[in-house]
């Protein structure tokens, strides 16, 4: 079942704009470096900050690679030598990131919604809940467990969770930078280096995985759908790489 407290009414309107400015939606094509983008973000981050940027929503995918929150224990790293690894700076633990997998920064300035980082997470589970609905797919959030995770029965077999979505996100200044990850199509194979967000008795999965063959353009739109139902109006933007 959701949790009733993601479903509280107040946070869709504590994390829109009063003033309905629109938040900007870029789509980088192509592979981003992970440094690269982390630069441009921390850039970006500091402009909102300043009043010399408005709010974006970036989208990208990068090559295939970990990245350590910094809540990730050394143990975690199962093969240290398989993918390059890179500190994030982020909430959470070791990921992966790779191609197939939409990944998704949002750089929001929270003063203008709500000052509240509880709700701006629940509100980004809601995003990609709204989002994984467009495909008939029922996304859950755990107690304890930030991301989306689906169930998975089996005939004759206990029911399993897996993972279909990460989460982890950094606030300076009270402006977003980070974000989530949609597995859509990823090698499912590379999270074999990582105990995922720590979480060695869950599994991880896609919508490929579940038997959804979904393209990266279909994905996007439905999370474009569901960021505006959450977040508020959106508008074409360049990005930054």
């Amino acid at each position: 079942m959701l949790d009733r407290e993601l479903n509280a009414p107040a946070a869709p309107g504590k994390l829109r704009r009063q003033d309905g400015r629109p938040a900007g939606w870029a789509v980088s094509s192509g592979y981003v470096g992970y440094p690269q983008a982390v630069a441009a973000m921390q850039a970006r981050a500091a402009a909102i900050a300043e009043g010399e940027a408005g709010e974006l929503v970036w989208l990208l995918e990068h090559p295939r690679l970990y990245t350590a929150g910094v809540s990730a224990k050394p143990e975690d790293l199962l093969d240290p030598e398989r993918l390059p690894v890179f500190d994030s700076g982020r909430g959470g633990q070791y990921t992966y990131h790779g191609p197939g997998q939409r990944v998704a920064y949002v750089m929001l300035d929270m003063r203008e919604r709500g000052r509240d980082v509880r709700c701006f997470v629940r509100g980004l589970e809601l995003w990609v809940i709204g989002a994984l609905k467009a495909f008939n797919v029922e996304g859950e959030t755990r107690a304890g467990r930030v991301g989306v995770w689906v169930e998975r029965r089996t005939a004759g077999q206990p029911p399993r969770e897996d993972k279909i979505a990460a989460i982890g996100v950094r606030v300076s200044r009270w402006v977003s930078f980070h974000g989530i990850s949609l597995n859509v199509e990823p090698d499912l194979s590379d999270y074999a280096g990582i105990v995922p967000c720590g979480l060695a008795e869950h599994g991880v999965t896609s919508l490929m995985d579940l038997g959804l063959p979904v393209s990266m353009d279909e994905a996007d739109a439905a999370l474009k759908s569901s960021f505006e139902r959450v977040f508020g109006p959106l508008a074409t933007a360049e990005p930054p790489l």
